[in-house]
């Protein structure tokens, strides 16, 4: 084993450096970071190509290091770094030790393969990775059939949207597309929309049938959906509130929905 990688100014990391904070770089590489041995054990469950790890063998013990060894294949490159080379890497605290090069899924719509009945998330221009990434849980605690991002303002694989998804982005068939192209997809696969909006003619979501092919299209918290999705979609539905606030947390008016379908496909 080489001696650990001690000095911040060596290239490779500088180059995951350039990784982690540059969107453009992760699209032209076709590579993000995962951290943590958690979310790097589920990545390559999912059948995720690990081209390199970095770990810091002061943070990860000993069977630590030989769950991870398991994990990976045979040809992943595997780098042992210093505490302090680690720490500028890391972007969480309490961290593992554990840093990986991860290939991300090229996805098209078209790629989508869809039982009779798909169930389907649907949030446009998401912004804020954290969202995201919680989106990212309960479509994989559902067993959604994909998550479809429209006009996204944020990398779908942002290390800190794979942190809050705690590796669910990996789990669940994720694509990204124009709300064009979702449209008409769904139209052509005979997906029913339903907007979650706040508007004097949405009606309740539990009085909607959920069985069918569904997707529930969900805007940002700043804004809502655009007048142009909300209006193509097939149905307006709301989640009623009882007390002073009008709406709830993306994530959360996500899961009431995407729930409630699970409960009415049982």
């Amino acid at each position: 084993m080489p001696d650990p990688i001690s000095s911040p100014q060596n290239p490779r990391i500088k180059a995951l450096v350039r990784l982690q904070q540059k969107s453009a770089e992760r699209r032209q590489q076709g590579l993000t970071i995962v951290e943590g041995l958690r979310e790097l054990t589920v990545a390559r469950a999912a059948g995720n190509v690990v081209p390199a790890v970095y770990v810091c063998a002061e943070l990860l013990p000993a069977t630590g290091q030989q769950e991870l060894r398991q994990a990976l294949a045979a040809d992943t490159e595997w780098f042992e770094v210093s505490r302090a080379v680690f720490e500028k890497l890391a972007y969480r605290e309490g961290s593992d030790g554990v840093l990986a090069l991860v290939r991300v899924p090229q996805r098209r719509l078209q790629d989508l393969a869809l039982p009779p009945n798909p169930l389907l998330l649907v949030l446009e221009a998401v912004e804020k990775p954290g969202n995201l990434g919680a989106v990212l849980r309960t479509a994989d605690a559902a067993r959604a059939d994909a998550v479809i991002v429209c006009d996204p303002r944020t990398d779908l694989y942002n290390p800190n949207a794979i942190r809050s998804s705690i590796g669910c982005v990996f789990t669940v068939p994720v694509v990204a597309t124009t709300r064009e192209e979702l449209l008409g997809w769904c139209r052509q696969h005979g997906i029913r929309t339903y907007a979650a909006a706040l508007t004097p003619t949405a009606r309740p979501y539990t009085d909607f049938d959920f069985r069918g092919p569904t997707a529930l299209v969900m805007g940002t918290e700043a804004d809502g959906l655009t007048p142009a999705l909300m209006q193509a979609c097939d149905e307006t539905i709301i989640i009623p509130m009882r007390g002073y606030i009008d709406s709830l947390n993306v994530s959360t008016a996500t899961a009431v929905l995407t729930f409630e379908a699970v409960r009415q496909r049982q």
